[in-house]
C-alpha cells in the first residue's frame, strides 16, 4: 500500500463510516486516487458465464450503489465490477447510523436497507458507462413493494440494456422477509420472472443468484436444485451473515449483516458445499472475507471461478484489487496452473 493510500485511509477512519464511504467515492470521481489500470496475464485471463475477464477479482455490490464512479472503477484493477443494489423506485433505506466499522475484527456491519436512487436514474448513468470493462448490476426489491419478486424483473427491464450481467439479490438481511425468497418454490417463481425479462432484452446477459451464508444443508440443496433447473448462469456465494461468533469489537452487537474477515471461513465452506452440489455445472463466484491473494486463491480452489471483494478495501484501500490479482498470478504460477480455470475446485475437499 502506498503512503498516499495509508494517509487517506487513516483520515477516513477518523470519521463516520458512511460519510467516509461517500468521500471515497468523491475522491475516485475527482481523479484523486492513483489507479493501476487493467491487471491481466495469460494465467489471470478467464471466462465467467461467457464474460471475458482480464482477471478473476471483482468488486462486490454495495460499494458503488448508484453507479456514480464507473469510469474510475473500471481502471482500478478489477476484472469486473458490480454496482447496486438497485430497486424499481428510489428509497432512502434504513435510519442512520447504519454502517459500523469493526476495526479489531477487520469487519463491518451494515443495515442500509437497499438505499439507492432507483432503477431509472441508475440506468441513465449506466447508459454512459465506459466501453471498457465488465459491469453488472445487483437487482433488489423495494421495502414497501406488494410484489417483491416482480421488482427484480422490473429493474432488469429498466437497466438490462446497459449491463453485462445481473445479480438477483434475495440474500440481504436488511430488508424484512427478503431472505424468504430463497425458499424453493418462491425462488423458482422469482427466477422465472427475471429470466422472462432477460429474454426481452436487446442481448442475452448472464444472470447470477446471490445467496446467504446462513442457509442450512437442506436450504442450500434447494438453492442448488433451483439454480440448476432454472436456467440462470451462476451463483454468488455469499452475502453477509447474521452470525456474530468470535467478534471482539465494541459494536459487534449492532443489527445488520456482517462482512469482512470473520466471514471468510463460513462463506468458503458454503462455497465448497455448493460446488459439490452443482458439480461444475454452474460457475460460482466466491465472496466473503477476502483480503489476501492466498484467500482469493483458496476461494478458487474451493470451487469459485471468480471472486469479489469489498469490506477489505475499508482497511487496505482501492489498490487491494491489483495486489490481489498480481498475488494470485504468482500463486497460480507457483503451483503450476496455466490458467485460473485449471485451479478451480482443486482444493474443495479441504473445506467439506
Amino acid at each position: 500500500m502506498s503512503l498516499l493510500e495509508r494517509a487517506g485511509l487513516a483520515a477516513l477512519h477518523r470519521i463516520d463510516p458512511e460519510r467516509a464511504h461517500g468521500l471515497a467515492l468523491l475522491a475516485l470521481r475527482a481523479g484523486l486516487v492513483p489507479l493501476p489500470g487493467p491487471v491481466t496475464s495469460p494465467r489471470l485471463g478467464t471466462t465467467l458465464a461467457g464474460l471475458n475477464l482480464p482477471n478473476p477479482v471483482g468488486l462486490a455490490a454495495g460499494f458503488d450503489k448508484n453507479a456514480v464512479a464507473l469510469s474510475a472503477l473500471t481502471r482500478a484493477g478489477f476484472g469486473f465490477i458490480e454496482v447496486g443494489a438497485a430497486t424499481p423506485r428510489p428509497q432512502p433505506g434504513n435510519p442512520k447510523p447504519r454502517l459500523f466499522r469493526l476495526t479489531e475484527d477487520r469487519a463491518a456491519i451494515n443495515r442500509f436497507g437497499f438505499n439507492n436512487d432507483g432503477a431509472t436514474v441508475i440506468a441513465s448513468r449506466l447508459a454512459l458507462r465506459p466501453k471498457a470493462g465488465v459491469i453488472g448490476l445487483n437487482l433488489g426489491a423495494n421495502k414497501d413493494s406488494t410484489d417483491r419478486a416482480a421488482d427484480f424483473a422490473a429493474v432488469l427491464t429498466t437497466c438490462g440494456a446497459h449491463i453485462d450481467f445481473a445479480t438477483v439479490n434475495v440474500s440481504s438481511p436488511n430488508t424484512e422477509r427478503l431472505r424468504e425468497l430463497q425458499g424453493k418454490a418462491a425462488l423458482a417463481a422469482l427466477l422465472a420472472g427475471v429470466l422472462a425479462a432477460r429474454a426481452a432484452l436487446p442481448r442475452r446477459i448472464p444472470v447470477f443468484l446471490k445467496i446467504a451464508p446462513d442457509l442450512d444443508a437442506a436450504g442450500l440443496a434447494d438453492v442448488a436444485d433451483v439454480a440448476l433447473t432454472s436456467g440462470i448462469d451462476g451463483i454468488i456465494a455469499t452475502n453477509t451473515t447474521l452470525s456474530r461468533e468470535g467478534l471482539k469489537s465494541a459494536q459487534r452487537d449492532e443489527k445488520g449483516g456482517l462482512s469482512g474477515a470473520p466471514l471468510f471461513e463460513k462463506s468458503t465452506r458454503t462455497l465448497a458445499r455448493l460446488s459439490l452440489l452443482t458439480d461444475g455445472k454452474l460457475p460460482l463466484i466466491g465472496v466473503g472475507g477476502i483480503a489476501t491473494p492466498e484467500q482469493a486463491y483458496a476461494k478458487i480452489r474451493a470451487g469459485a471461478s471468480a471472486v469479489q471483494v469489498y469490506t477489505a478495501m475499508v482497511f487496505d484501500g482501492i489498490g487491494l484489487a491489483a495486489r490481489l490479482a498480481r498475488g494470485l498470478d504468482a500463486l497460480l504460477a507457483r503451483d503450476g496452473f496455466a490458467t485460473v480455470a485449471d485451479a478451480v475446485g482443486t482444493g474443495r475437499a479441504d473445506w467439506l
